[in-house]
């Protein structure tokens, strides 16, 4: 590719079948793109939004209004919805949920950034403007957040139905029961640390799902569902009060790491050697029953002559068991993992009220549950496809985050429905005139971008998204009218405390901070060279770049 012509001398700098966008043009493509994937997800905000249905190129069918697996899903190619993906998969793994309103908020952030280019104002201002403006409004949010005490389940099962409110799965009063569910599940794997705060590892709150019965099956399990059968048909399918030893260590006779050869000149020293591995077996069993465990699970195999040893000592045993669920079993029972067998005793074994092999949708599963004091649990989930529990699966850790964001924050959360947008909106804008120069401007998109979620969730609710607007920055104008926001169940403005329409502060901080970083990265970006080459019989370069010649 020619880049420069130099005194009649072409200076070759990039391959053939590259291309390269510079300046403006850099900055209208990736600003098109960004604004094009927000649109594709801005209809799935709300209690009202829609769905999408994703195919893959195998036919699998995904259908979902999660903005982080949309994004995900789409398989998206041009490098700056990639970055927009990146921010989703952020709040995804930070918050668990709010995923949809960063990138509306960021689309709405680069479209106003579109405006101010073309007036002529320079990247690094807007972007500067960008930067005061998410630490005001992050301000703003402290300043306007109500705390809530871990015993008042009422407010926290409201945070937990507004993450819900969005996803189809089940009426109202199942999406009340999935909530209490998820409150109680959260609230028994949470740790207090040394400076009185709470900590809550997502990792200990198993999702299981199995197609079949409904929604409303869904359940939670004081303990650990393990997604195995009992190792061999003669031990026993259920027990009480189980013992259980937890094994990193194979019950069977280890392979040597070497090759070995084994000289055998007569059929006695056959019988002899089938003998030794047999009482080797043996051995290992006893030191398993010694230790009075009558449930055993190991992450590795177990001899079918070990598995006949245990049945008859009446022991059940699992084998081949993930390690992320022995993990979990170790925090729900007490037990301690094992690697020797030889230091196998009973101190090292946990407990629970009930195990039990049991058919679910044609299959068997391990049922480790009634836990005394369980620091790991199960969510087991139900729905009549696959594609329902999915979705079921994908809201519920969208629950657990929102839940744990308000927890682990002091129990911090704002009115939702746009009405804390409005007032950010609101208090930016009196910013901007305080920050005078050119950065005002840049504030006062940021306070547009924000208005983007009652907008949008006005437009989904099928009322006049700028009436709304008007609507609700009156009301908020007003002393007693800053609980307004948008009811899309009334297809009007209302009283969103009485609605019950709230949502963890964490959240709402996390997605303006990743917007606006997301935002600022974009706009610095003047140059795109893409040196990928021509693929056969199609065009080089990323998507939506023609190749320059």
């Amino acid at each position: 590719m020619a880049e420069n012509n130099m005194g009649g001398q072409q200076v070759l700098l990039l391959p053939e079948g590259a291309s390269r966008l510079l300046g403006r043009d850099a900055q209208r493509t990736n600003i098109a793109v960004a604004v094009a994937v927000a649109n594709a997800v801005k209809t799935t905000l709300g209690p009202k939004g829609m769905d999408k249905m994703l195919v893959s190129d195998l036919g699998d069918i995904v259908i979902t209004n999660d903005g982080a697996t949309i994004l995900e899903e789409m398989n998206v190619e041009h490098p700056v919805a990639k970055i927009l993906v990146d921010v989703a998969k952020t709040q995804d793994r930070e918050v668990g949920d709010g995923t949809t309103s960063v990138i509306i908020t960021a689309g709405g952030l680069l479209k106003g950034a579109e405006d101010l280019l073309e007036q002529g104002i320079h990247p690094t201002i807007i972007i500067k403007g960008y930067k005061m403006a998410a630490g005001k409004a992050a301000e703003i949010l402290s300043k306007y957040s109500k705390s809530v005490e871990i015993s008042d389940e009422q407010t926290l099962q409201k945070i937990a139905m507004v993450s819900m409110g969005s996803k189809n799965i089940g009426d109202d009063s199942t999406k009340a029961q999935i909530s209490k569910l998820v409150i109680k599940a959260v609230k028994q794997v949470m740790e207090k640390t040394q400076d009185g705060k709470y900590r809550i590892d997502h990792d200990f709150i198993k999702v299981e799902k199995k197609a079949g019965g409904s929604i409303a099956d869904t359940a939670l399990i004081n303990g650990v569902l393990i997604d195995k059968e009992v190792a061999h048909p003669g031990m026993p399918k259920s027990l009480t009060n189980a013992k259980i030893a937890l094994l990193d260590v194979a019950l069977e006779i280890e392979k040597t790491e070497t090759d070995a050869k084994i000289e055998i000149t007569s059929p006695d020293q056959i019988q002899s050697y089938l003998q030794q591995e047999e009482r080797m077996l043996k051995e290992m069993v006893e030191k398993v029953k010694k230790s009075g465990a009558n449930f055993v699970v190991t992450q590795k195999g177990i001899d079918d002559m070990a598995q006949h040893y245990l049945a008859k000592a009446g022991i059940m045993a699992v084998r081949r068991v993930k390690k992320s669920d022995i993990e979990k079993l170790s925090k729900a029972t007490g037990a301690k993992i094992i690697t020797s067998l030889d230091d196998l005793n009973s101190e090292d074994l946990g407990h629970a009220g009930i195990v039990e092999e049991r058919k679910i949708a044609g299959e068997q599963m391990v049922f480790v549950e009634k836990c005394k004091d369980p620091k790991s649990v199960t969510i087991f989930v139900r729905g009549g496809t696959q594609q329902v529990i999915d979705e079921a699966e994908r809201s519920l850790n969208d629950v657990i985050g929102a839940v744990s964001a308000t927890i682990e924050n002091d129990g911090r959360y704002v009115i939702g429905g746009g009405s804390i947008e409005i007032d950010i909106a609101d208090e930016l804008r009196n910013y901007s005139g305080q920050v005078g120069g050119r950065e005002q401007l840049a504030i006062q998109k940021f306070a547009d971008a924000l208005e983007g979620i009652p907008k949008t969730l006005a437009e989904s609710a099928g009322i006049d998204a700028i009436d709304t607007l008007v609507q609700l920055r009156s009301k908020h104008k007003a002393k007693d009218g800053k609980i307004y926001g948008v009811d899309v169940y009334r297809n009007a403005i209302g009283d969103m405390t009485k609605a019950g329409v709230f949502e963890p502060e964490k959240m709402k901080v996390q997605s303006i901070y990743s917007a606006s970083e997301a935002a600022e990265m974009i706009l610095r970006i003047d140059d795109i060279i893409s040196s990928r080459g021509r693929s056969p019989g199609g065009q080089g370069g990323a998507p939506g770049m023609p190749p320059m010649e």
